[in-house]
């Protein structure tokens, strides 16, 4: 009789190593601007709004868009990475998730056309101007997102040099404390701007065909790569879709990220839309398909994301494959402990975090992977 090969499932709770980095589950929660900072500087809200997930067990937290520049931010409330004093808030915060046990990445990020916007909760909307603390903006083209102030066409000079005002922040990300950085190629922001010909009119080697209109987030990539040490993961957000006929589809952004895979980029995180109005099918799970396509063409792995809220389908998606971690974002701030409570509603057991020695405010994390002094919450 020949013996039967047995594979095992990979778990929502095994650990994952990028590089010489390993995460202790594949739970991580998903970047989610706060629009909360003054000057870019993150204040108590960040650190409680990641300390508390981190102490909910996520393996790895992404802090939200944080702008390269003054001028790309999404809005005058966004985090930034352009001087110490943004280094130094930083590492106050990366500092406590550290000592929960867990890693912390942070997403680099210039919004181009959509920056200089209302944050969502003000009671105004659309571009701020300059007499409210707005800034003009740029983009590959002076096409405006709708809704918004039209951007300014970037000249060469612009987009030269973008890729350095990338590794500068990132140079800044190690020194806070950062354990990893995610470039946002996604959600309409510059870098997909760059890649989509839906705002890309370009008609030099940042313009029409696909190689072209992806120079820029290659070249980001590698100026990033360059300047971020070697044990320590790159990520990239990418839109796998922009959802509209004439924009970007999964097949072309699937080829793009097989390239990045060849200039140092070490995962994915898949998402979709955001550089237009259109139509989108909402709903659990919406984006896996895409998720999936673009691990299978590009042999990277691949993060899911988009209503992923569900423990058994965040399990699923693992174990069929399609994904390698999943990143979860509302039902996240619904609840801040969402690992513990998939790994009871899986019936799996949380892995214990690896935490510092006890002191006043920081003491080892239990058996379970509960920090103790909220072990009394955990179910049974």
């Amino acid at each position: 009789m020949t013996a039967r090969t047995v594979v095992r499932m990979t778990s929502l709770f095994d650990p994952i190593t990028l590089r010489g980095t390993t995460f202790h589950n594949r739970a991580w929660l998903a970047p989610m601007c706060q629009y909360s900072a003054t000057d870019g500087v993150p204040g108590d809200w960040h650190l409680v709004h990641l300390g508390a997930r981190a102490a909910g067990g996520f393996g790895l937290l992404l802090a939200e868009a944080t702008a390269v520049v003054p001028e790309g931010r999404i809005s005058p409330q966004d985090t930034g990475l352009w001087n110490d004093e943004q280094v130094a808030a930083w590492r106050r915060i990366t500092a406590f998730v550290h000592a929960r046990g867990t890693h912390v990445g942070v997403q680099l990020a210039h919004a181009g056309r959509k920056a200089s916007t209302y944050r969502p909760f003000a009671a105004s909307s659309g571009s701020v101007p300059a007499a409210d603390g707005g800034w003009g903006t740029v983009g590959p083209s002076d096409l405006a997102f709708p809704g918004y102030a039209a951007p300014s066409a970037m000249t060469a000079d612009d987009i030269a040099a973008v890729p350095g005002q990338f590794a500068a922040a990132a140079r800044r990300a190690l020194a806070a404390g950062f354990d990893t950085v995610e470039l946002h190629a996604a959600h309409g922001y510059l870098l997909h701007q760059f890649l989509s010909p839906l705002s890309n009119q370009r008609d030099d080697e940042y313009g029409g065909s696909a190689e072209n209109r992806a120079r820029l987030l290659v070249e980001t990539a590698d100026a990033v790569r360059a300047a971020w040490p070697d044990e320590r993961p790159l990520l990239v957000r990418v839109s796998a879709t922009d959802w509209l006929d004439g924009g970007l589809v999964v097949d072309d952004v699937a080829q793009v990220v097989k390239e990045l895979a060849g200039h140092g980029v070490d995962l994915v995180d898949v998402s979709t839309g955001g550089n237009a109005l259109a139509p989108i099918p909402v709903g659990p799970g919406y984006q896996v398909a895409a998720a999936a396509e673009v691990r299978a063409t590009s042999g990277l792995p691949v993060a899911a994301v988009g209503m992923l809220d569900d423990p058994h389908l965040a399990q699923r998606i693992l174990a069929d494959g399609e994904a390698d971690a999943v990143l979860v974002g509302r039902g996240a701030l619904r609840d801040p402990s969402w690992p513990l409570r998939a790994a009871h509603d899986l019936g799996v057991a949380a892995p214990a975090l690896d935490v510092v020695e006890p002191t006043a405010d920081v003491a080892p994390a239990t058996t379970t992977g509960w920090q103790p002094q909220y072990a009394r919450g955990a179910w049974h």
